[in-house]
């Protein structure tokens, strides 16, 4: 059998592991959070193989590549051509749709421009991003933005005093300079004062030079009204600094749905063009399935081959689930999971074989029932002559690999060690965490808690929710789950807090704050160590801050540096002068119990805890050992988090709440299943306090150990929005309709896929 050999891998935590992944085959790799998994699939296979492709470009294209670090490796050999698939959102602006990103726009495009009556042009006409085709008020956006004078400016002030509310406009801000010495207005007078000739040139005045400047007005100098200003400036470019002020932004723009064209995108001319009585606008509002069908009913001999393209990829959008999507819809909104599944979708067409397909967890955002169908694509790109990776934690996707490499046995310095390899059937009797989970019989819980009363959320009907109205239980654990689009996050994220503005949602969204955050800023507890330092040393604070006095002057703090070699790619290597550590040399003389400061925030959560005596930190290092964290390190950057690692990160912050009501999304995201089972301790624990938790999760170790469980159903999308079951999960399992009760008693019962 041709495999790829790994000799002496040493990335991060892997301890020179040596391995054979035979090809053509499904390869998962498994073990708890930190264990080496990534480092191993990712950063030395992966980015090895992605790093000798680019190398096969020219000096031109490599710049524009993605650059990758050589691993940390001895030697590997006989890789494939790599296609990566990982859980990175797709972003994009406005601009970019379901539609654009899986190129079924494209051919929708085409069809129009063949079959569409009457002829207005050639494809590119039909693109809202073409200035021939888009709409001329909205600029293809589908919405204006407006701004909220009220927001804007204070009537109650001049302009002296600040009138103008957004920032860089203040009194002595350069912006304010354009209208206080423009000798249009008197500074001291109150705008709500002012007579309907100045309001005019204040808001909406056209570029133009003033008669009589004051002397401070710059020779080149031009004036422009206020709106056009910040229109200019701020709403039709994505400039460094539209990105600086979005959040002030946010609090002076209306938006709404553009009244030219209704949301369309597209000019009259080009929606006058028609098929069956359908412009290409109302096609792309169509759900996939519904758009299908419609493709389905057409019929034209000379246009067949676009017809079964079209029919082609909408039925590989079906296919991995994502049925009940539109095409218009922004590729910003979809979660990690959809983005994943739409990444998939253009590698289903292709004829390429002897690829090496690698996956980051792909179950995430998945319920049982949507991971059949992931299971069988990923088994069809197999079939194909392919050689797929997985770096998986769901056991429904570790029994479908013809090969498994257990990583362990635990995370960060007690990993980075192959525990098991071999089939699924060795695993069970396996000694790593992963074997004594499959081996262990499972449960359901069987005695749940009272409620002491409930909250009622009241006709909700956003999206796709059709005027739900349901109770939820206080001061249990109470799980929401369904199919993935069925609308439990719209329910329970955005419907719930509406409603009762005192829930707090602890999602996985990125953590707000300083790009060089790290873990022990969040604590609040880096001051605490730098004053151990200081005391210790008698001397200054600020010395053990890398982004105050204690920074290497060499690379600002950062810890490495950017070396340009002209034609060829940039590359970057730990600083020289502080060898990565981001601090000045001559601070690393100063040591707390035997290490630096540096040293000291190299130590993971784990270490941490046998470092320190101080009970105020201990108590952190325990919460996040507690919630699966205890690999991370002290100095790790927030920015490098996954969202599940986020997301828990964040609950620590709730840990001695009482009486509040909860929500977490998927808080089992990333987990490995021992760690989902200490996950659980942490729920029951915060349960205990008097808080009532209300989870929208997917995962059946957590479904089975509910309280109460709300389904969502019974389908995806416009298939979605009612309420399938509420009760207990005994009551659950024999309930005939929820598709969450068919793969939990399957689950329990130990059936393989």
């Amino acid at each position: 059998m041709r495999t790829i050999k790994i000799t002496g891998a040493r990335q991060n935590n892997l301890k020179n592991i040596s391995l054979e992944i035979p090809k053509n085959r499904i390869t998962v790799f498994t073990g708890v959070s930190g264990s080496g998994k990534s480092s191993l699939v990712f950063e030395t296979i992966g980015a090895e193989a992605q790093r000798q492709i680019n190398e096969t470009q020219n000096s031109f294209v490599r710049n524009r590549l993605h650059q990758f670090g050589i691993a940390d490796v001895d030697r590997i050999e006989h890789l494939n051509v790599p296609v990566i698939i990982n859980q990175k959102r797709l972003g994009g602006n406005a601009r970019s749709t379901v539609g654009t990103a899986t190129d079924i726009y494209a051919s929708l495009r085409l069809l129009f421009s063949r079959m569409g009556k009457p002829f207005v042009g050639y494809s590119n006409i039909f693109s809202f991003n073409h200035p021939q085709g888009m709409c001329p008020v909205c600029e293809g956006l589908g919405f204006t933005s407006t701004i909220d004078l009220d927001k804007l400016l204070d009537k109650n002030r001049s302009l002296n005093e600040g009138a103008i509310l957004f920032p860089t406009f203040q009194p002595g801000g350069y912006r304010w300079i354009r209208y206080a010495r423009s000798g249009y207005f008197d500074n001291d007078k109150k705008l709500k004062h002012y007579t309907k000739k100045e309001w005019q040139l204040l808001l909406n005045a056209a570029e133009h030079k003033p008669p009589n400047p004051g002397p401070s007005w710059g020779k080149t100098m031009k004036y422009i009204g206020l709106l056009p200003r910040i229109e200019n400036d701020f709403l039709k470019k994505e400039s460094k600094e539209h990105t600086l002020r979005k959040k002030d932004l946010q609090k002076i723009i209306v938006s709404g749905t553009c009244p030219e064209c209704n949301g369309k995108r597209l000019n009259k001319r080009v929606l006058s063009c028609k098929i069956n009585g359908k412009d290409i606008a109302e096609c792309t509002s169509l759900s996939v399935d519904e758009l299908l069908s419609f493709i389905q009913s057409l019929s034209a001999a000379p246009y067949e081959t676009i017809l079964n393209e079209l029919k082609k990829k909408l039925g590989n959008v079906i296919t991995i689930g994502l049925q009940y999507l539109t095409l218009d819809r922004a590729t910003n909104t979809l979660s990690g999971g959809e983005s994943q599944r739409i990444k998939m979708v253009k590698h289903f067409g292709n004829s390429l074989e002897d690829l090496l397909y690698i996956f980051d967890e792909p179950s995430i955002g998945l319920h049982a029932r949507d991971l059949d169908s992931i299971s069988q694509i990923i088994k069809q790109i197999k079939e194909k002559g392919n050689t797929v990776l997985i770096v998986e934690h769901d056991p429904d996707l570790i029994k479908i690999a013809d090969h498994i490499v257990d990583m362990g046995p635990l995370s960060g310095i007690h990993g980075g060690e192959i525990v098991y390899e071999g089939t699924f059937d060795g695993l069970k009797t396996s000694k790593g965490k992963t074997g004594t989970y499959f081996s262990k019989k499972r449960t359901y819980n069987t005695a749940p808690r009272k409620a002491t009363g409930s909250i009622k959320i009241e006709n909700a009907n956003l999206y796709n929710l059709k005027d739900l109205t349901v109770h939820l239980p206080l001061n249990v654990l109470c799980v929401v789950t369904g199919v993935a689009g069925s609308g439990k996050s719209t329910l329970i994220s955005k419907v719930l807090p509406a409603q009762f503005p005192g829930v707090n949602i602890i999602d996985q969204s990125a953590i707000t704050g300083h790009s060089r955050a790290t873990l022990l800023t969040y604590l609040g507890i880096s001051d605490k160590i730098r004053k151990l330092f200081a005391e210790t040393n008698k001397t200054s604070v600020q010395l053990f801050s890398n982004n105050s006095l204690g920074a290497c002057p060499n690379c600002k703090g950062l810890g490495i540096e950017k070396i340009d070699l002209a034609f060829m790619d940039d590359i970057e290597q730990p600083c020289e002068e502080c060898h990565g550590s981001g601090f000045n040399p001559d601070v690393l003389k100063y040591k707390f119990n035997g290490k630096n400061i540096a040293e000291v925030l190299n130590l993971t959560v784990e270490e941490a805890g046998h470092f320190f005596k101080e009970r105020e930190l201990l108590t952190h290092f325990k919460q996040l050992t507690e919630l699966g964290l205890s690999y991370m390190t002290l100095g790790q950057r927030l920015s490098t988090f996954s969202g599940g690692e986020r997301q828990r990160l964040k609950l620590t912050r709730e840990l001695q709440s009482n009486n509040n009501i909860i929500v977490l999304d998927e808080p089992s995201t990333g987990l490995h299943p021992s760690d989902t089972e200490r996950l659980m301790a942490i729920l029951n624990k915060l349960v205990d306090h008097g808080n009532t938790l209300i989870v929208i999760e997917h995962n059946l170790d957590i479904i089975s150990q509910a309280d109460w469980i709300i389904d969502v159903g019974p389908g995806a999308g416009k298939y979605g929005g009612e309420l399938v079951f509420t009760g207990t999960v005994e009551k659950l399992l024999k309930d005939k309709i929820s598709a969450t009760a068919k793969y939990l008693n399957r689950h329990l019962d130990g059936d393989t896929m």
